[in-house]
């Protein structure tokens, strides 16, 4: 089989650069108000609605699955209307949903905003911000990509820490309604003004245009490229299922290994950086690394963080050190969700194929709060870490065969 093509590189401009911030800016944004922030809430949440911890972790398991399914068809209105309205038309319904939330008075209004959300996630996460830069970059995405995913960690080291601190100091639904308006006052304009437009998939055509048609016929195709699909599908489904409990339950896990709420906070605000970390590394010395070698690789860190935990009486020290593991992993999980694909299917269709590669994981992370909370409430908390360290054996082993069956 002959060797993938390398990413072609593509001239840095200053457009280019205002495009990663502006993207960053969106995405920290994005992930901390519709993502990280429910965490923090989650409790509080519980206690408003009077009912069990259960009703409001399903509500973001339905999040989750509702996202998976309108996932392939965002992909598609990516590719076929352009980044920019897809992510403008996001901003503005996120922010209606967020505040839709915060009026949620019983359990229809709470599941039918938690599944809006859910849908409308898709439409502003990293694969439409990946589709954006692919856009605009063609296949020389790949460093954009990096750039753009080292922005996007400060979102938990950010969020975590601020909606604590605002929790001190208002109610969940007063929160929630400051991040609804952020999203309109904030990612709207952003998006509106500082995407590019459809003109750009000119651009795209006329550099794909410029690029040998031998140099496009090694991207992957026939039963090669549906396995690969598969595999790909595969890991990031599992790691999609230890990223998604983890997001929920990781101070609590943290609380119950011994540490007091202020260490888990501190230990939790540490996965942040760690992800700043390695994307750094991957954007600094990425480049001499084929992106399959660095998905399989950064793939390994997570469960040997989830041992570090299992290892003895939980310390701090145990702790950070999982914290720096875990946190490394995710975020070079997050470029390889985007480089990965690229090299492999090339930059046509790309929206559509990182919809239809998340589709399945989303599904898995949906059930992952909610199975996760069943199993620390019935089995405990090693048992529930093991887990963990198993699924995420199972993504480092899919990625490593894919690495062998490309090279």
């Amino acid at each position: 089989m002959p060797s993938l093509p390398s990413p072609l590189p593509v001239p840095s401009t200053g457009r280019g650069l205002g495009l990663i911030l502006t993207l960053g800016v969106t995405q920290v944004a994005g992930y901390g108000c519709l993502y990280y922030t429910f965490a923090v809430l989650a409790r509080n949440m519980t206690a408003s609605f009077g009912w069990a911890p259960e009703w409001t972790y399903a509500g973001f398991a339905a999040s989750l699955l509702a996202g998976g399914v309108v996932a392939p068809a965002v992909g598609r209105q990516v590719d076929r209307r352009g980044a920019r309205l897809v992510m403008t038309i996001g901003s503005a319904l996120a922010g209606l949903a967020l505040l839709a939330l915060a009026e949620a008075r019983g359990g229809p209004s709470y599941f039918a905003a938690m599944i809006a959300l859910g849908m409308i996630s898709t439409m502003v996460f990293y694969d439409a911000a990946f589709a954006a830069l692919t856009q605009s970059r063609g296949a020389g995405a790949r460093r954009s990509i990096s750039q753009l995913t080292l922005i996007g960690g400060f979102a938990l080291t950010i969020f975590w820490p601020l909606t604590t601190a605002l929790l001190a100091q208002f109610d969940w639904r007063e929160i929630y309604r400051f991040y609804g308006l952020l999203q309109l006052g904030l990612c709207v304009p952003l998006h509106l003004l500082g995407l590019p437009g459809r003109v750009k998939r000119a651009a795209e055509r006329g550099h794909a245009a410029s690029v040998p048609a031998l140099l496009h016929a090694d991207y992957l195709e026939g039963e090669a490229r549906r396995l690969a699909f598969v595999l790909l599908a595969l890991a990031f489904s599992l790691q999609g299922f230890v990223v998604s409990a983890m997001s929920v339950h990781l101070l609590s896990i943290l609380q119950g290994l011994g540490l007091s709420a202020a260490v888990a906070v501190g230990i939790g605000a540490m996965v942040g950086p760690a992800q700043v970390a390695g994307r750094l590394a991957e954007m600094l010395f990425g480049a001499s690394l084929s992106p399959m070698t660095t998905a399989w690789v950064s793939a390994a860190m997570m469960p040997l963080g989830f041992v570090l935990l299992m290892t003895g009486q939980t310390t701090a020290v145990l702790a950070g050190l999982f914290a720096i593991a875990y946190g490394i992993s995710v975020g070079l999980s997050s470029i390889v969700r985007g480089t990965v694909p690229l090299q492999l299917f090339g930059p046509a269709g790309y929206g559509a194929m990182l919809g239809k590669l998340s589709a399945p994981g989303l599904v898995v992370k949906a059930a992952a709060p909610l199975v996760c909370a069943v199993l620390i409430e019935r089995a405990g908390l090693m048992p529930t870490a093991g887990l963990m360290v198993l699924l995420s054996l199972l993504a480092t082993g899919a990625l490593f065969v894919l690495a062998r069956k490309v090279s």
